[in-house]
């Protein structure tokens, strides 16, 4: 496959991971620019090691450090890292040439069909997860479920499925913890 219909298969993908996956579904606009300027940034860098004589590792190893840091600067939901990372991945596989050249088209629709059922609204669409603070310091796991059951809406709304202690504080009378739950049909 031709160097530019590489690119434009980058391209193609990285617009609909964002504009037709991400946006729509969850509407942060500060990643859409972040999601398409790493992409173009590694297609960019993918590309130029392809041309001249770079260890790729050195390359690979240079996207991995700046990704750290970028990921550690705002925090990131596990979805949004998907999106970032698959973003990553896009751009590297539209940089590299792979033979034969049907294999990074057909990766980076691999890497949108994962992140469309992974994301879609359908699947699993029932669960959920939370982060609550409590105004009451919690030590009985059985009263902390019924009590998130009832704030949740109830024992006939939801189903508690796994409460987790974040923190207990005895001093300020709170309860961080994290609750995975399944809204009843």
């Amino acid at each position: 496959m031709s160097r530019a219909l590489l690119i434009a298969a980058d391209l193609i993908a990285v617009l609909l991971l964002v504009f037709g996956l991400y946006f729509p579904r969850n509407r942060r606009r500060d990643m859409v620019v972040a999601l398409l300027s790493v992409n173009v940034a590694v297609l960019a860098i993918a590309t130029t090691f392809t041309n001249v004589e770079v260890n790729l590792g050195l390359g690979l190893g240079l996207f991995g450090v700046l990704s750290i840091i970028r990921l550690r600067s705002s925090e990131l939901g596990q979805q949004e890292i998907a999106y970032y990372f698959s973003s990553l991945a896009i751009g590297l596989l539209g940089g590299v040439e792979i033979e034969p050249e049907w294999v990074s088209p057909a990766l980076m629709a691999a890497v949108l069909f994962a992140l469309w059922l992974g994301d879609h609204q359908v699947l699993l669409r029932g669960y959920r997860h939370q982060n609550l603070i409590l105004d009451r310091a919690y030590t009985d796991e059985a009263e902390l479920v019924e009590v998130v059951e009832a704030l949740l809406g109830g024992a006939d709304a939801v189903s508690v499925r796994r409460v987790t202690l974040r923190r207990v504080d005895l001093v300020n009378d709170s309860t961080n913890i994290d609750v995975h739950y399944r809204l009843k049909a």
